[in-house]
C-alpha cells in the first residue's frame, strides 16, 4: 500500500439558511407530542449533523454529477464498465469514500488505495448555542405540516415536525488523507462536494425548502481559504 504523506484538514462554520431536519428515528408516538424529532446528543440534548448524513450526501451528489450514480453506491462493476472522464470521476469517488465490499479484491483494493475521507459530527457553534440559551430561546422549532386535498381544498393529516431553525450554526470539520501518487485534484473535488451540497440540501424535505446550507469561514489546515472556496466551480468549465 502506498505511503500516507500527509493529512489535510478542512474545518468552516456550516450555517443553516433554511431548517434542517435530520430524524433521530423516533420507536414510539407520544400524544399531544411532536410526530418527527431531529437526532440530538443523548447527554447534552443539543441537535448535531451526523458525519454520516455530510458524507452520504457528498458521496451522492458527486455520483450524480459524475453521470455514473446508481441505486446503490458507485463500486468496482461501476469503476470497470465506465470509460473516459466519468471513469475517472468514479475512480475519485471510491478513492474519498472507500470501496466497501470491494475491498476484498486485492487488485482492486491496491489499484484505488483505503478510504481518505473522514467526516466528524457537527456539533453546534459553541458560541451561537451560548447565546440561543442565554435569550431563553430554544435550539429547535416545531413546524406545522398537512397535505391539502386538490378536490375538496381540505387540509389533511396534520403533522408537528421538529427541526433546526435558519441561522443556527454547526462546527464542521473532516480530514484528507494524502497517499504517495495521489492525483493532486483530490482536495478539489472535497470542495467541489461541498459547493454540491450549498447548491441542494442536507437531511429531509430538501424539495420542500429544508436544509439549505452555507459554508463560512473556511480554513485548511488552520490557514483561511474562504476566499478560495468562493471561486470553486461545483461543475466542470467546459
Amino acid at each position: 500500500m502506498p505511503q500516507l504523506t500527509g493529512i489535510t484538514t478542512i474545518e468552516a462554520t456550516l450555517e443553516l439558511l433554511t431548517g434542517l431536519r435530520i430524524g433521530a428515528g423516533d420507536a414510539e408516538m407520544h400524544i399531544g407530542g411532536v410526530d418527527n424529532t431531529v437526532i440530538k446528543h443523548p447527554l447534552t440534548q443539543s441537535p448535531y449533523i451526523p458525519g454520516s448524513s455530510l458524507k452520504g450526501k457528498m458521496r451522492s451528489l458527486l455520483e450524480w454529477r459524475s453521470g455514473a450514480v446508481q441505486e446503490g453506491p458507485c463500486d468496482k462493476d461501476t469503476y470497470k464498465h465506465a470509460s473516459g472522464t466519468i471513469q475517472a470521476e468514479v475512480k475519485r469517488i471510491l478513492q474519498l469514500f472507500g470501496t466497501g465490499g470491494d475491498a476484498k479484491d486485492p487488485e482492486f483494493s491496491a489499484e484505488i488505495g483505503p478510504s481518505r475521507l473522514s467526516f466528524w459530527d457537527c456539533s453546534l457553534n459553541p458560541i451561537w448555542e451560548e447565546q440561543v440559551r442565554n435569550n431563553n430561546q430554544m435550539l429547535t422549532e416545531v413546524k406545522s405540516e398537512n397535505r391539502i386535498n386538490r378536490i375538496s381544498g381540505v387540509a389533511e393529516h396534520p403533522r408537528n415536525t421538529e427541526r433546526v431553525p435558519a441561522g443556527a450554526k454547526f462546527d464542521f470539520r473532516l480530514s484528507l488523507k494524502r497517499l504517495a501518487g495521489d492525483p493532486e485534484d483530490l482536495l478539489q473535488v472535497v470542495l467541489q462536494g461541498m459547493k454540491l451540497i450549498e447548491f441542494d440540501s442536507l437531511g429531509g424535505s430538501g424539495s420542500r425548502g429544508y436544509g439549505k446550507v452555507k459554508f463560512n469561514n473556511l480554513t485548511i489546515n488552520g490557514q483561511a481559504q474562504q476566499a478560495l472556496f468562493d471561486t470553486v466551480q461545483a461543475f466542470p468549465t467546459k
